[in-house]
């Protein structure tokens, strides 16, 4: 009788344990942005941004202080796919397809940004952002995932 019971838990514990490796690794929903490759796909221009410079993801919120009383509102996130162009790539990218020109270029670089990304088809008018490129950027996820905000 004890050998029977220790043989179902062990059967349930195998059984849970493939199901979570099934359910974690199959992304079934186009909709569920649960891996890198996902975010990849889902960029605009896929093979372009892929080739010249690195899918993203695009926060746009609006935040709104009032000072009498003092007090700040924040809206939610709308989160859209976007691509990030190496600063080397943009003139043929961009420059080429004549969404951008030198003087817009020439204003990004004097601005202390270093380079552009966008949100949208580059055929069908994209949402172009001149963009600054942190170098003091951390991946916490990656280095400590236990600090908190303001801890590193």
């Amino acid at each position: 009788e004890s050998l029977t019971k220790a043989l179902l838990a062990g059967v349930f514990v195998l059984g849970v344990g493939a199901g979570v490796t099934v359910d974690s690794a199959i992304n079934t929903n186009e909709k569920d942005l649960a891996s890198r490759d996902a975010i990849d796909k889902n960029a605009p221009n896929p093979r372009l941004c892929s080739t010249y410079g690195a899918s993203a993801m695009a926060f746009d919120q609006r935040v709104f202080v009032s000072f009498n009383p003092f007090n700040v509102y924040v809206s939610q996130a709308d989160v859209k796919p976007a691509c990030v162009l190496r600063q080397s790539n943009v003139v043929n990218v961009l420059q080429d397809r004549k969404l951008v020109n030198d003087k817009e270029v020439r204003e990004c670089k004097q601005n202390v940004m270093n380079t552009w990304a966008y949100v949208g088809d580059l055929s069908d008018r994209p949402q172009l952002s001149c963009v600054y490129k942190s170098e003091d950027a951390q991946n916490e996820f990656l280095s400590n995932p236990k600090l908190g905000i303001g801890e590193d």
